[in-house]
């Protein structure tokens, strides 16, 4: 028996990358998938080629919510997985010294106002039947300074706290309605392509980046849908409130051995 038979999921961000994985996911594993994206012609051809619906949704949007879930007033599963680091037009001053207020506000709309507009929607679309689960894609600096990065670390840290105040509100309410928080490092996405580039040294640059990762390498978007597919089915039943991290053990510490 599929994981997610006949499961309503939304999932957010899903044109590419993280978001794609997991909508591919939940399709394998029998939901009924809606792919959104701000991006509709990507969008489109991400949901044909899966084979799932989809609906165009710029999460920063107030009105785009409240278009969707007129669409889809019942889910089962949300996966708030649509966000920028701010860098997605080139280099920019992101440190607490430099970063303009426009620049802290455009990625705080979208990766914390979509989340919790897309938390709230989630809510009032699981409600009815009492129970559902919701996921929240947080980051591994979500957990951690970022010193080139404030509004994209300030605004994962914000996206992990709301997820455990989502999670103590629907117990409260007596619904069983979960809320979750994953927290990525370095995956292997089209994100990172600016930076990595494609010519000689990108092997260079891929280990660079990875460094100070035990595991020396990136993830892959699999093994982040991997995780989501866990939270949305009813094995989690009881995992409420938490966050997973999968970093290949960087906030584990180093593996580096002590000199003697």
């Amino acid at each position: 028996m599929p994981r997610l038979s006949d499961k309503r999921c939304v999932v957010t961000g899903a044109a590419r990358g993280i978001g794609r994985a997991i909508a591919e996911a939940f399709h394998a594993e029998g939901a009924r998938v809606i792919l959104t994206d701000c991006d509709t012609d990507a969008g489109a051809a991400a949901a044909a080629a899966i084979g799932c619906r989809f609906l165009p949704l710029d999460v920063g949007e107030e009105a785009d919510w409240q278009a969707l879930a007129a669409a889809v007033p019942v889910a089962d599963v949300v996966v708030n997985n649509a966000g920028i680091t701010g860098f997605e037009h080139g280099p920019v001053a992101h440190d607490p010294e430099h970063a303009s207020l426009s620049d802290w506000r455009a990625v705080h709309r979208v990766n914390l106002d979509g989340t919790f507009l897309g938390c709230r929607y989630a809510i009032a679309a699981m409600r009815g039947q009492g129970a559902g689960a919701i996921i929240n894609m947080s980051s591994r600096s979500g957990l951690v300074g970022i010193p080139g990065a404030a509004a994209y670390a300030s605004s994962k840290a914000a996206i992990r706290n709301h997820s455990k105040t989502v999670a103590l509100y629907c117990a409260q309410q007596g619904w069983r309605i979960r809320c979750n928080s994953i927290h990525p490092a370095a995956i292997l996405t089209p994100m990172w392509e600016a930076m990595l580039g494609d010519g000689p040294d990108r092997a260079a640059r891929l280990a660079a980046l990875v460094a100070d990762t035990p595991l020396q390498r990136f993830g892959r978007v699999e093994e982040v849908a991997a995780i989501a597919v866990m939270l949305a089915s009813d094995e989690a039943t009881y995992i409420t409130g938490s966050e997973f991290n999968i970093d290949g053990g960087l906030l584990a510490g180093s593996a580096a051995s002590p000199g003697s």
